[in-house]
């Protein structure tokens, strides 16, 4: 991942997490939250993804296992007020994660840093229900591939990475302030396509932690009454609001020359877009419509423009001519579904442009974004777009207005 990248990716997570919290204050009536610390443990599998992780690596040895510690603040909003209302299981925060791939030499240990955000999904008893909890941010500290000092590892092109988790898990209340919770979860960490190699880390595994709850004036209880008053609040009643988003990124680009091995082109190219996107509240949790999206990426096509009359050109000898616009500018339209919580929202989208030309742009896309609320109609938009279903193409670091918004 690039410098300025990174650096970005950084300042929205401080940014939206700073935002919350003051949201939050202010959203009490007597200034107080509920506040949470907890730690978690997550042994896992690494996928075999790669030959690196079969075993073709300077420790000639399979990398399988990975193990992570995790230590965690959050906060969930006061049972009087608004949000505390409507989300009375909702906690989001920041946390910190150590991560081995007892391969420290080739792979390292990074050190992830990401905002979270958990909730129920359903009750089973007064004191055992089956949640959900997301990470994303960045992580750092990895050992990347180098021609001459690391020179197997063809899965890591950037120091820093993103790291996205998604995790199912069942909370058991001990007591009144202290929650045991195992689960399942999957991660994911990629450089966005901003470096190469980009194959991508990804594993499966399991959680086992504890989560200790202070703060609120309001005495705990052993069996939530949050729940109860949630059902008694006020009906929604559904309404349309739009989406309006401008987003931009770097990233690396690959060409495959005829007759030649794959080479990577010098330098980084420029990502624009916008997205303007019609959606449908059907309640307080859940949105949905469609999207008009356009994208202009300075990369597109280039691959049937190389100048270069000699055979096997490489990347220090690889020129191109510039493509037309109508080859790197593409629009699209997806269908979007939205999960909406307080601060954050995950928005998924699956689109097909319908206005474009050659083979990097006339294909279907999908979209992963998360927002997050600065004030009712604005908010950051970070997300990540795919072609074909398997081929990353681009981040998108945004920002978005929202009109008609409505609590």
């Amino acid at each position: 991942m690039s410098g300025k990248t990174s650096r970005l990716i950084l300042l929205y997570l401080f940014l939206c997490l700073s935002v919350c919290a003051v949201a939050g204050e202010k959203d009490s009536t007597d200034r107080k939250m509920i506040h949470m610390v907890g730690v978690d443990f997550r042994p896992a599998y690494t996928f075999p993804t790669n030959g690196f992780f079969k075993g073709v690596n300077a420790a000639q040895t399979p990398v399988r296992k990975t193990f992570s510690g995790h230590v965690k603040y959050g906060f969930k909003f006061s049972p009087d007020t608004y949000w505390g209302k409507i989300y009375p299981h909702a906690i989001q925060g920041i946390g910190v994660g150590y991560n081995t791939f007892f391969n420290s030499k080739e792979i390292g240990n990074p050190l992830a840093v990401y905002a979270f955000q958990t909730s129920r999904i359903m009750s089973i008893t007064p004191r055992l229900s089956f949640d959900y909890e997301w990470n994303f941010g960045a992580s750092f500290g990895w050992k990347k591939y180098d021609e001459e000092t690391n020179p197997m590892n063809n899965v890591v092109g950037s120091k820093i990475n993103a790291y996205i988790n998604f995790g199912l898990l069942l909370n058991w209340q001990i007591d009144a302030r202290t929650n045991l919770r195992a689960g399942v979860g999957v991660t994911h960490y990629s450089n966005g396509n901003t470096g190469y190699p980009n194959s991508g880390v990804n594993t499966i595994g399991g959680s086992i932690g504890l989560i200790r709850y202070f703060g609120s004036k309001e005495k705990f209880e052993l069996h939530d009454k949050a729940y109860t008053s949630c059902r008694n609040r006020k009906t929604f009643d559904p309404y349309i609001s739009y989406d309006l988003i401008v987003y931009g990124a770097l990233k690396k680009k690959g060409v495959f020359p005829t007759e030649s091995s794959a080479v990577l082109v010098p330098g980084s190219f420029a990502v624009g877009g916008l997205n303007f996107n019609p959606m449908y509240n059907f309640s307080h949790y859940f949105r949905a419509g469609l999207s008009l999206d356009a994208q202009y990426d300075e990369s597109a096509n280039i691959a049937d423009h190389i100048a270069n009359t000699i055979s096997g050109p490489d990347a220090e000898n690889i020129r191109f001519h510039r493509p037309p616009f109508k080859e790197q500018f593409a629009v699209g339209v997806s269908l979007r579904a939205e999960i909406v919580m307080p601060v954050f929202s995950i928005n998924l989208g699956v689109g097909r442009n319908v206005v474009c030309k050659g083979a990097d742009t006339d294909s279907f896309y999908q979209v992963v974004a998360l927002k997050t609320d600065i004030t009712r109609n604005l908010f950051l938009h970070v997300g990540y777009q795919l072609y074909k279903f398997k081929d990353p193409n681009n981040l998108m670091l945004g920002l978005g207005f929202r009109f008609n918004a409505k609590r």
